[in-house]
């Protein structure tokens, strides 16, 4: 009989033998009433010291250490927070039920820009100026905006059910971290890989400070672009090829043109000498110009410089631009200095103009070939992106709002080269670009290159970082694979880590600097005071003292000057594992470090780094990243698309066992796709798998361990169903060696819904609801049932937090925990991958046996399955495999049987059985309808006792004062 029939009230008979049916009973509820009962639950788990029970627990265990990336303590989480700790507590959790020790401890990055523009902000809603705070004050308020959003964030970290030692949580900003983190600064510093210098680095002209390449987005921008030509004033060439010529470069960049100190060529690329015989009417270049490109660009130039017709002079190699000398096209206006042409592997023939004009102020490259050939750096450009006083033509104009005076002037310079007849120069050419462009991720504007004394830590030389960190990561383990080629790459090509940031909020640069000679002070006793000073007192020690209370009386304070750059929040977070891992139940380095993508240019590098630059090894053991949230169509969450999901938003309506649940369910490896349909399906998934739990519940009323049966006397279904246990044993045993859980919640749902409810459970219902007590079938099934209800709310546990010890607790009280336990142990002898294949056969024979059941009922044949007599039709030679099966209880028929086709059964061209059986004919069974099952048997009727009931539920009926003697 089904549960949908059994459970149908209907009829006086039903009713008569209503309280002899074992119905499931259970205080589990349907519903989970997830947003009212998770909070319900957490107040629980606090007044039961669930947390100190599971530390207990721990003792004597072997370690597990997840170390956790710090998120910034600056508003609420965001689904990516969500995303992220939710797959460590599943992975905590899970080692926790492995037989491990888990001192998971949470921590907060708390220095920092986005801090210190919040409380600017509140600045100048007050028409404050910030530069009038004195900076403790400044820095006081800072911490206290921090302190409030760590507690807030703290308390919704737990709102998702996340596990942790919440009470010995750290934070940078901590005594603590701060000295530890002067100290790291203090290796590098003794180490002799600390260095000031003036180098080109990603600079904020809105937050006023250099930037990380992690602190970095990529945005389309529309640039202006020029093409600008510099009359060449010395000639190496033996046939003067380059006489009145004019170099031609092509930027994005017009504002760097002040700047410009040199033109790079390839000396491998084919130039020529172009002479301009037509021009269109608006173009700026005039006839007769002569122009020097790369061959290979030359219709590229014309069609942007409006060319109409030319002709060929000479034809070069680029080696012999070697030794010419331009003039910059701004000459006799404050720009009166030669411009070499410099060769340069990096210059290309693939766009531009095959000649790339070098400011060493603004540029990577251009400040490394400048530098090799002992060209100046010049400093044009103010912190705030204006230039300098002393910037000819250009003093206080912003760099953003450069480009129309800039072409202005070099338009200007291009039409007088026209009237004289000297050779081109200036602007050639003005257009636009739309581009990706670097912006900042706090103010979500443009950002430059600019050459600035910074801090930097060398990659190369003794301490050789660049070298020991690819030689560490070959110790590591990424997961997933490919990931280990992103890191490897960005540690293979960064340049020197420049650790240094123009702001008040964070941990200073604690370092003395010679005011005569510019060496940094390299003293282990100095060092060692303003550690000692930082565990104190905190960082405010260093603006809030003398230098001479560090120097001592070993060093004249007025010789040094004091640093009061602070250091890269990276590099700080990247510091975590020196105050963190050396805490009791921690070690370094850590078996793993899990966070998104864009840490392996954040954390997960600078934490490498870090380390071998100090200790000569990789924090962690194992890399796990996770992908990014999108909304449902792919994009990216934006206030302004209105497709942002909030976590407390699905707390408060769905519950946070949802949320884990999508999350366990997606693909995590990649990006991630969520919004109100999507969370809506996960809802439906997490409704099958409380079904699940709350059936398994309700059928093991009143069981105990009496009841159970050794596994020698279980049916064949009945092994089956712990064989396939083995197999998510063995999966999720694997999952939780690798971290590799993609795909093993899918496969455990599936297993609840396919292979349970809608098939295992249909076919034993009638078993569990109308077999005597002490039968050896329903006892079996009991025996199997016990066993799925533990597998299943311990491994569904990492995940269903909440739901999974409600289903725990609902059976074995609220002084238990599901969080308590293991997962459990199953015998190697539950294992046979035979019942698979046969098994697998067996439901194939039923599905066919259903479908033409379900063809009758349509027809009005019959009405429920339990009217039907099925006879099976089954080849010769698989009468033996398909024998020793009740068909009739499989199919969910009243009666079945078993009939022989005088042949084989047919296979395909491997030779693989094609289907043992042919079609199944469907009849209407013959008898009457048991009142109490409700199958149709011929035998109703023949106990005088009780005449409207099959032998079977009359013998129980009959015999109910035994019921109670084996539980049920």
């Amino acid at each position: 009989m089904t549960g949908s029939d059994k459970t149908n009230t209907n009829g006086a008979a039903a009713d008569g033998y209503r309280d002899t049916v074992f119905l499931p009973t259970t205080s589990f509820p349907m519903r989970g009433n997830l947003p009212k009962r998770e909070p319900e639950l957490l107040a629980h788990w606090k007044e039961m010291d669930l947390d100190g029970k599971i530390l207990v627990a721990s003792e004597g265990k072997p370690l597990f250490v997840l170390h956790d990336g710090p998120p910034y303590a600056n508003g609420h989480l965001h689904i990516g927070h969500a995303l992220n700790k939710i797959l460590k507590d599943v992975i905590n959790r899970s080692h926790r039920m492995s037989g491990y020790a888990v001192h998971y401890v949470p921590g907060w990055d708390c220095h920092g820009l986005p801090i210190e523009w919040k409380v600017e902000e509140e600045y100048r809603k007050a028409k404050r100026d910030k530069d009038s705070i004195p900076v403790l004050q400044f820095r006081a308020e800072c911490r206290a905006w921090a302190a409030k959003w760590l507690d807030i964030q703290m308390s919704e970290f737990q709102r998702l059910g996340v596990q942790g030692e919440w009470s010995r949580r750290y934070s940078t900003m901590d005594y603590s971290s701060e000295s530890a983190i002067a100290e790291e600064i203090g290796r590098f510093l003794l180490n002799g890989a600390l260095y000031r210098g003036l180098r080109p680095v990603m600079w904020s002209p809105v937050e006023k400070t250099a930037l990380a390449e992690a602190e970095i987005e990529y945005h389309d921008h529309t640039s202006t672009t020029i093409h600008v030509a510099f009359p060449i004033i010395k000639d190496p060439t033996p046939d003067h090829a380059l006489a009145g010529a004019s170099a031609v470069i092509w930027t994005t960049t017009p504002w760097t043109i002040p700047a410009n100190r040199a033109i790079a060529f390839n000396p491998d690329i084919t130039y020529v000498v172009l002479e301009v015989d037509d021009a269109a009417p608006e173009a700026f270049i005039a006839p007769g110009a002569r122009l020097i490109v790369a061959a290979d660009l030359v219709d590229q130039v014309c069609a942007s410089c409006g060319i109409a017709a030319h002709h060929i002079l000479h034809s070069l190699p680029g080696s012999a631009l070697t030794g010419a000398v331009a003039a910059h096209p701004l000459r006799g206006q404050g720009y009166d200095f030669d411009v070499p042409l410099l060769p340069a592997e990096f210059v290309t023939a693939d766009a531009g103009t095959g000649l790339v004009h070098l400011a060493p102020s603004h540029g990577e490259d251009d400040f490394s070939v400048c530098r090799a050939n002992g060209i100046e750096v010049p400093e044009l450009v103010a912190d705030d992106g204006r230039y300098v006083e002393h910037t000819p033509l250009f003093a206080g104009v912003h760099v953003f709002k450069a480009a129309d005076p800039v072409c202005d002037a070099l338009r200007a310079v291009m039409e007088k080269s026209r009237e004289t007849g000297s050779p081109a120069a200036g602007l050639v050419s003005r257009g636009e670009l739309v581009h990706s462009y670097p912006h900042s991720w706090r103010s979500r504007k443009p950002v430059i290159y600019r050459a600035t004394p910074q801090w930097f830590i060398r990659m190369d030389g003794e301490t050789n970082i660049r070298t020991n960190a690819l030689r560490a990561l070959n110790d590591v383990t990424f997961v997933p694979a490919q990931a280990r080629n992103r890191l490897t790459s960005m540690v293979a090509d960064r340049p020197d880590w420049c650790i240094s940031r123009q702001r008040a909020w964070g941990v200073p640069i604690a370092v003395f600097v010679n005011r005569r000679t510019g060496e940094v002070l390299r003293d282990a006793v100095v060092m060692e005071r303003i550690v000692a000073a930082f565990r104190t007192e905190g960082a405010d020690a260093w603006y809030d003292s003398e230098p001479s209370r560090f120097l001592g009386n070993e060093y004249d304070a007025a010789e040094y000057e004091q640093v009061f750059d602070v250091v890269d929040v990276w590099f700080e977070s990247g510091s975590t594992h020196a105050f963190v891992l050396g805490q009791p139940g921690l070690r370094f380095p850590a078996d793993l470090y899990l966070e998104g993508s864009d840490q392996h240019r954040g954390w997960f590098q600078s934490s490498l780094l870090e380390s071998v630059g100090t200790r000569g090894v990789a924090p962690y053991r194992t890399l796990v990243t996770n992908g990014f949230v999108l909304d449902e169509q792919g994009r990216k969450m934006s206030k302004s698309l209105g497709n942002v999901i909030a976590p407390q938003d699905v707390n408060d309506t769905l519950g946070s066992d949802i949320l884990r649940l999508w999350v366990m369910n997606s693909d995590t490896n990649d990006d991630l796709r969520i919004g109100k349909d999507i969370l809506k399906q996960q809802g439906e998934l997490y409704r099958r798998l409380r079904n699940t739990l709350r059936w398994l519940l309700g059928a093991l009323e009143g069981f105990s361990e009496e009841e159970a049966l050794p596994y020698e006397q279980l049916p064949e279904l009945e092994q089956w169903v712990l064989h396939r246990l083995t197999d998510f044993n063995s999966m999720i045993r694997k999952a939780v060696d690798t971290h590799e859980w993609v795909g093993v919640y899918p496969a455990l749902h599936g297993f609840c819904t396919t292979d349970l409810s809608a098939f295992y459970f249909d076919v034993r219902k009638d078993t569990i609801y109308c077999d005597a007590p002490d039968s050896v079938r329903r006892r079996a099934a009991r025996t199997v049932l016990d066993v799925l209800h533990r597998c299943l709310t311990t491994w569904l546990a990492p995940v269903l937090v909440f739901t999974a010890d409600d289903a725990w607790t609902a059976r074995f009280g609220q002084d238990t925990s599901v969080h308590l336990e293991a997962f459990p142990e199953l015998p190697e002898q539950w294992r046979n991958p035979e019942l698979d294949a046969r098994w697998a056969t067996l439901r194939a024979v039923r599905r066919i046996v259903t479908t033409e059941i379900e063809t009758a009922r349509r027809s009005g044949l019959i009405g429920s399955s339990l009217q039907a007599s099925v006879e099976l039709p089954v080849y010769e030679d698989q009468v033996d495999a398909l024998a020793g099966i009740d068909w009739a209880e499989l199919a969910i028929v009243s009666q079945a049987e078993i009939s022989v086709i005088a042949d084989k059964a047919p296979r395909d061209e491997h030779g693989n059985i094609v289907m043992p059986c042919g079609v199944p004919v469907v009849i209407v069974a013959d008898g009457a309808k048991c009142e109490r099952c409700w199958k149709v048997l011929p035998e109703v009727g023949q106990d005088s006792a009780h005449p409207t009931l099959c032998v079977r539920c009359a013998d129980v009926v009959s015999h109910a004062h035994s019921c109670s003697s084996v539980g049920g």
